[in-house]
């Protein structure tokens, strides 16, 4: 397994990169013991269609509860008298160092959630050596993220012709970007009824309800809506072409989320041609494609089922991890979708990832207290993946493997004589 979180020396220490949790943060955030607590704390600051769109998923959200059901079917075997006083968990991914085996998954729309959310989400990962994805759905120009936060990968939406390819990759490359996320899972657009439900449309339609629910989320109207229209004025789809896209309120905003049922692997091959720093593909849950990826010369897959917002009932990646590193080679293989412990990302880690990702947390923590709530949600889960690799008896995430875990409710083949471990 190439890139298997293999340790590495990066200054300051890896574990120096959080702080004690409670210590040197914003007083409302020192009840924010974990990812988990800053849900119900954006429900309380986001206007109800935001904090849906965030929360909400596809039809039944069965893709949805099953990426953290999955995680709940696996238990850990520690060992223990080990000398682990010198662990680390930094990690090397396409030949990077980053002082977590953990990042910031990318998520549209991040600027309404929080004044410049994308800057202030990529801002807390530069600051803590680990990386954050920028949507191609996202309000903030790429090249403005990417002057914060040089280090940042962007994310792509094909668009629907191939000359329209090549000037985003163009633009991408322009922009400093050395990583580039393909997503191909949205070839149709999920069914996403739970969004309508709680008032959430694209284009986002002025409304009574929407007047009402942003005038008693006053914190948000203040410190996110006005200070954007006041600095920067309509928010846009920035990144979905090479010119700027359409504004969230328009009536053809449509356009920048065409149909891209037509697109295929020669599109990928396209890509490989043309972008020469790192490239990934989002959105496997299936090692034939797996399997093609590295045969169209892809350096890293992510294993993702669009966090249960696509086609619902998909499995999650966390089902999917070891088909795919069985067939992946030499490319990295990382996950989302559920992740929110340490402990998650440990399991991810011994059941084949190579690194992992999280989103809605993290964008939850944005909105809560910007850049701050971010860094202190970095902060959590970091001290998380630390303590807890020390109680397995691990000096680095390299180290993990299925022998750490357990199997102890659900279905699925099993691998030693007992029936009970991986």
């Amino acid at each position: 397994m190439e890139n298997k979180g293999a340790a590495v020396s990066v200054p300051p220490p890896p574990r120096a990169i959080y702080r004690s949790v409670g210590q040197g943060v914003p007083r409302r955030l020192r009840r924010i013991l974990a990812l988990d607590d800053f849900e119900p704390a954006a429900r309380r600051v986001l206007p109800r269609p935001l904090f849906g769109y965030v929360a909400g998923a596809a039809e039944t959200n069965a893709a949805y509860r099953d990426n953290r059901a999955a995680f709940d079917e696996w238990a850990f075997r520690p060992r223990y008298m080990i000398d682990v006083s010198r662990r680390s968990i930094a990690t090397t991914l396409l030949g990077e160092e980053y002082r977590a085996p953990f990042g910031i998954a990318p998520m549209g729309l991040s600027a309404m959630m929080a004044y410049r959310g994308d800057i202030a989400l990529a801002r807390a990962a530069r600051e803590a050596g680990v990386p954050m994805v920028l949507s191609g759905s996202s309000l903030i120009r790429m090249e403005d993220v990417a002057r914060e936060a040089p280090e940042s990968w962007f994310q792509a939406y094909l668009p629907v012709d191939e000359s329209r390819i090549a000037r985003l990759l163009d633009r991408v490359l322009q922009a400093g970007f050395g990583t580039l996320v393909v997503t191909v899972d949205t070839t149709t657009m999920g069914n996403r009824e739970n969004n309508i439900r709680t008032g959430f449309s694209t284009p986002l339609k002025p409304s009574l309800r929407l007047a009402w629910d942003g005038a008693i989320r006053p914190r948000w109207l203040w410190d996110t809506m006005f200070r954007t229209l006041r600095h920067h004025g309509m928010p846009h789809f920035e990144n979905s072409f090479a010119e700027r896209g359409a504004p969230i309120i328009a009536r053809n905003v449509e356009r920048d989320f065409g149909a891209r049922d037509h697109l295929n692997w020669s599109h990928i091959a396209q890509i490989r041609r043309q972008w020469k720093g790192h490239l990934v593909v989002k959105g496997i849950l299936h090692g034939e494609d797996a399997r093609r990826a590295a045969a169209e010369g892809v350096d890293g897959v992510i294993v993702s089922n669009h966090g249960g917002r696509q086609l619902d009932g998909a499995i999650s990646a966390l089902r999917a991890l070891a088909e795919v590193r069985a067939v992946a080679g030499g490319m990295a293989v990382m996950m989302d979708g559920g992740v929110r412990r340490g402990a998650d990302v440990l399991k991810a880690l011994a059941l084949g990832a190579d690194f992992v990702f999280a989103g809605r947390p993290f964008l939850y923590a944005a909105a809560v207290a910007g850049e701050a709530g971010v860094r202190h949600g970095i902060d959590i889960l970091a001290q998380e993946v630390d303590r807890n690799l020390a109680l397995l008896g691990c000096l680095s995430p390299r180290e993990l493997g299925p022998q750490h875990l357990m199997r102890i409710s659900g279905a699925g083949p099993v691998g030693n004589s007992a029936g009970a471990a991986l």
